[in-house]
């Protein structure tokens, strides 16, 4: 579980530089009025991504600085949120720090990297849930609220809202599919009508691989073909000389003269003897040579009509080039390519009808799923609200009544809702229903939303109420409560006490209070003090224990911290919660 182990305050308010240290469990923060207690609520909330107000910044003071160090699982929400903003844990501490400037500027720092303060704020629902009187988050929030009687009602909505969430997503992708089939129906016609035409004249042309090089070279060899013809005949009389000439000398003749000559020495030096061997090889390779240039000038084929063939066959090949691909061999990787995209295209008809099959049947899907919802979210609203209406008459509110709204939004037609009650109802990711928590706070009040029903005092009660109940299934593990203590005395604030301390066995609690009651119940109390300047310095804050600890609730019964009737109680109030626990 993550536990929020201690921030600290610089030049925030009546504070100049102060650390609260906190505990895992229950933590009371006490102290006088105007002793800057609401500014560790502040302080929360600035780390958790609050609005930077320059006033909160000390006189004097250049910037307020609030640093808080939470320990975090590996793996957890929070955590895998923080690293993937590049933020990295220290011991398995994730470090959060906020500067708000005098000028307004706002600075934000988590796991040692600048971050926006949007990080922050995104982090707030994975760490801690604050209930003030000017600062409520967590279940205030309509989709939270929807969560929590989610998470609330275990198997009974888990199971049909896991089943309703994959039809939802293979709905929506259907509609993606089936909305670009028939939107771009004209697009993908003409895209279809512009393929066939291209493949029909590659087809009507049957061009080969590699057909465009070897008919270029031909037609450059027929282009040439005297050229080449006289050149063969010129360079196989300098080899093998003219008949016609007797006269007349040659290479072939030449070599072998030489050859003759080193052939009745060779035997008396080896190096004469290689080199002798080596005019025999020329003299071979010019035979050859001298035989291929007869037959090559024997073959050269000067036929025009050849010529014209080829030319002919090379503008049909160009033409194809031109339109769809550098040569021959992209044309046909072209038209292999969009032959099956063709076949796609000419496909859409059925395609069209087999997804309006597939998304009709899926809307049916839903509508069956989310009645399903609606129907276990109805009872479990109704045990919910069943006990939070317990508990709120134990924080003195016995005539409060807490229920859940749970209604849909007409679709505007009916191709666009899921049926629901027999209507047409707007959809999501989480079914058609709409969650609201409503408080009627005496009797003949009308319900209305928990945020506009109940006065700040009472928002934080029926606020510790809820968590109590929810105390569990609530995956935020941290909750700061300021003011729930708010008109309440005597036997109700023990009450509230004793329900913070509930809450905090299995979540960490810190409660800003003035009521002895509910700090007797707390595992730490925390004092906060000013100096005879009028500043909370880093001594200002501390942790209260043994006689300290009961001075600090004698005076917060009596206002004297040496009565000894508040002592008194002071002590059996401790005792009482120590039992409790």
């Amino acid at each position: 579980m993550s536990v929020l182990e201690e921030m600290r305050i610089r030049s925030l308010g009546v504070i100049d530089d102060a650390v609260v240290e906190l505990s895992p469990g229950f933590t009371a923060v006490t102290g006088e009025t105007g002793a800057g207690k609401t500014m560790v609520v502040t302080s929360l909330g600035l780390l958790l991504g609050g609005r930077a107000d320059p006033a909160l910044v000390r006189i004097g003071a250049k910037a307020a600085v609030v640093e808080g160090r939470i320990t975090v699982s590996e793996g957890d929400a929070a955590a895998l949120r923080a690293e993937e903003a590049g933020a990295e844990l220290d011991d398995g501490a994730l470090l959060i720090s906020r500067t708000v400037s005098a000028e307004g500027r706002s600075r934000a720092h988590l796991g040692g990297r600048s971050v926006p303060v949007g990080v922050l704020t995104e982090l707030a629902d994975e760490l801690v849930a604050v209930h003030g009187q000017t600062d409520q988050q967590g279940l205030l929030k309509p989709a939270r609220q929807r969560g929590a009687l989610d998470r609330y009602a275990g198997d009974g909505v888990e199971v049909p809202h896991a089943k309703y969430a994959a039809a939802y997503r293979r709905l929506r992708a259907v509609a993606t599919e089936l909305e670009e089939l028939t939107t771009r129906a004209r697009e993908r016609a003409q895209e279809a009508d512009l393929l066939r035409f291209g493949l029909n004249e590659v087809a009507a042309v049957e061009p080969l691989p590699g057909e465009d090089v070897e008919l270029a070279a031909e037609a450059e060899r027929l282009g040439h073909a005297e050229a080449l013809a006289s050149a063969a005949s010129l360079a196989h009389t300098a080899l093998a000389g003219n008949p016609e000439d007797p006269e007349s000398v040659d290479a072939t003749t030449v070599v072998a003269a030489a050859g003759q000559a080193l052939d009745g020495v060779r035997a008396h030096d080896p190096a004469l003897a290689a080199l002798a061997d080596r005019v025999g090889e020329i003299s071979i390779l010019l035979a050859d040579v001298s035989g291929e240039l007869a037959g090559y000038a024997d073959q050269l084929d000067a036929d025009p009509l050849r010529l014209a063939v080829v030319e002919e066959r090379r503008a049909a090949l160009t033409a194809l080039t031109r339109k769809y691909g550098e040569d021959i061999t992209a044309v046909l990787a072209w038209a292999q390519e969009n032959a099956g995209r063709l076949t796609e295209l000419e496909g859409d008809d059925e395609r069209i009808s087999e997804l309006t099959a597939e998304r009709d049947g899926l809307r049916a899907e839903l509508s069956l799923l989310g009645q399903a919802l609606t129907d276990a979210r109805t009872e479990a609203a109704a045990r919910f609200a069943e006990a939070v209406t317990e508990e709120l008459a134990s924080l003195a509110m016995p005539h409060a009544r807490v229920s859940f709204a749970i209604r849909q939004t007409e679709a505007a037609d009916e191709a666009s809702g899921i049926d629901i009650g027999g209507r047409s109802v707007v959809y999501g990711p989480s079914g058609a229903d709409e969650v609201e928590l409503l408080l009627a706070p005496h009797p003949g009040a009308q319900p209305r939303p928990i945020a506009k029903g109940a006065s700040g005092g009472e928002l934080s009660r029926v606020m510790l109420a809820v968590e109590v109940v929810f105390a569990g299934s609530d995956p935020v593990p941290t909750y700061l409560f300021d003011e729930v203590d708010a008109g309440v005395g005597g036997k109700a604030a023990v009450e509230v006490g004793r329900r913070l301390a509930k809450l905090a066995r299995s979540a960490q609690v810190v409660v800003v209070t003035h009521l002895p009651q509910v700090a007797a119940f707390a595992d730490r109390q925390l004092l906060v003090e000013k100096t005879v300047d009028g500043s909370v310095t880093r001594s200002g804050v501390t942790v209260l224990e043994g006689e300290d600890r009961v001075r600090e609730l004698s005076r917060m019964l009596a206002g004297q911290e040496d009565s000894e009737t508040a002592r008194a109680h002071a002590e059996e109030l401790l005792a009482t919660a120590r039992a409790d626990g």
